[in-house]
């Protein structure tokens, strides 16, 4: 029986499968002792995850697990940063035992396959909210940012997009499938890949990389602000699953490019380095598409196979639009 937050701390959290070196005083005092290596960067990234927003909440908490990790490690592989420690703040309503069980195995399954240790944090009660800082290391001018991309560029994503915003949308009952689709889009949904092996293959190669958590159109935005760039994107290039394409929407593009919960890189790349990137990327498996160019004009456009030009009427994710319902 847990009797108290010390109890949850020591039966769910102290008994891990990630153990480094470089954690002199992990879990159990006032705050942790960490080493980075002398030569190195420390990236930092903090991500919370609220039921009922960042995920519906009869989510099974395997998944809850998985994925408040997973997209920690989604930002860390943005910068092309390589995973080390991760605190935890949880916010539960009640001890749940069998839910903490199970929230311990998503969230440790992930960390082990990534060496990330969880080395602190806080657990409170209240309504269920978790926070995951996870932290890792980059050499020196190779972390991976948003700035600096260059007119023509190539634009590329990994992966597929728009599978977790219509896995959502079945979750919602806005959509209907067949039960293997159904299941296929619920999993990307709750347990996106996190591309961090993307990530370390893109240093000294990209010029530019961000996460796409709040959609393409969004994420791509940040980039072109940031970047002080425009970009022509052509639609039918857009990397689409089988799964989401059985759904036959209508302008599927549209929730392809603006759903968010994808958790894939999009990155530029310089036309001279297109050959390094394919053999790095190619040879660890990871499916990554062109999808367009980036311009000196400003502004983010979309191009049907005739080069129409087509206006975006969905946008990307905002926790604060009052358009945009939760989860």
């Amino acid at each position: 029986m847990i009797s108290s937050e010390f109890d949850i701390i020591r039966r769910y959290f102290s008994q891990q499968q990630s153990f480094r070196a470089d954690v002199n005083l992990g879990i159990g005092d006032d705050a942790a002792l960490l080493q980075p290596p002398a030569d190195q960067m420390l990236v930092v990234t903090t991500d919370t995850l609220v039921s009922g927003v960042h995920f519906p909440e009869n989510t099974d908490a395997v998944s809850v697990g998985y994925k408040v990790l997973a997209v920690s490690l989604s930002d860390l592989a943005a910068m092309g940063a390589e995973p080390a420690w991760m605190t935890l703040a949880i916010t539960l309503p009640q001890s749940d035992e069998n839910w903490l069980t199970d929230f311990a195995r998503g969230l440790f399954s992930l960390a082990q396959e990534h060496n990330i240790q969880l080395v602190g944090g806080d657990t409170t009660r209240g309504p269920l909210s978790i926070t995951v800082q996870a932290m890792g290391f980059v050499p020196q001018q190779q972390a991976l940012m948003r700035s600096g991309a260059k007119a023509g560029d190539g634009i590329y994503v990994t992966g597929t997009l728009g599978d977790a915003g219509a896995g959502l949308k079945l979750i919602k009952k806005e959509l209907s499938a067949e039960e293997a689709v159904v299941h296929e889009l619920h999993d990307r949904l709750n347990r996106p890949t996190p591309r961090v092996a993307a990530g370390l293959a893109l240093r000294e190669l990209a010029s530019a990389v961000i996460d796409i958590s709040d959609g393409l159109s969004s994420d791509l935005g940040h980039i072109l602000e940031a970047s002080h760039v425009g970009a022509d994107i052509m639609i039918e290039a857009l990397p689409l699953s089988n799964a989401f394409r059985s759904l036959k929407l209508e302008n599927a593009w549209q929730l392809a490019v603006s759903a968010g919960d994808d958790y894939e890189l999009c990155f530029t790349v310089p036309a001279e380095r297109e050959q390094s990137v394919q053999q790095q990327l190619d040879t660890k498996g990871i499916q990554w598409t062109r999808i367009g160019v980036i311009t000196s004009q400003p502004g983010l456009r979309w191009h049907d196979k005739a080069g129409n030009e087509l206006s975006l009427t969905n946008s990307g994710y905002d926790h604060f639009s009052q358009s945009r319902g939760s989860q």
